[in-house]
């Protein structure tokens, strides 16, 4: 079994910055993919932001230039640093990772998420 433990969530204004962590815990072979998804009220889960064991990183075009991922393989965390918030960026942010050292075997897991609320 594997544990995401997210925090780094909570209310900032707009134009602020925060910077979220996920830290992967439990039988963990290798993390292939960490993402970070994020759902706002009403709205689909969206793909935000991910990252490959080579650390080749990929955005959606809402938080390029703004959103950089990154992730510390030796401590099995994964970060999302988020800089010039808007309030469309508000929503209920989700950790994502697919393990497996057979890349025709992965394992999904999620998050419990963390909000991230952008308002004045």
């Amino acid at each position: 079994q594997v544990q995401l433990v997210e925090s780094g969530g909570g209310l900032v204004q707009p134009g602020g910055s925060l910077r979220l962590s996920c830290a992967a815990s439990g039988s963990i072979s290798s993390i292939t993919f960490m993402g970070w998804y994020r759902q706002a009220p009403g709205k689909q889960r969206e793909l935000v932001a991910g990252i490959i064991s080579s650390g080749v990183t990929s955005y959606a075009d809402t938080v390029k230039g703004r959103f950089t991922i990154s992730r510390d393989n030796a401590k099995n965390t994964g970060y999302l640093q988020m800089t010039g918030l808007k309030p469309e960026d508000t929503a209920v942010y989700y950790c994502h990772v697919k393990i497996g050292r057979d890349p025709t075997i992965q394992y999904a897991y999620w998050g419990q998420g963390t909000q991230v609320t952008v308002s004045t």
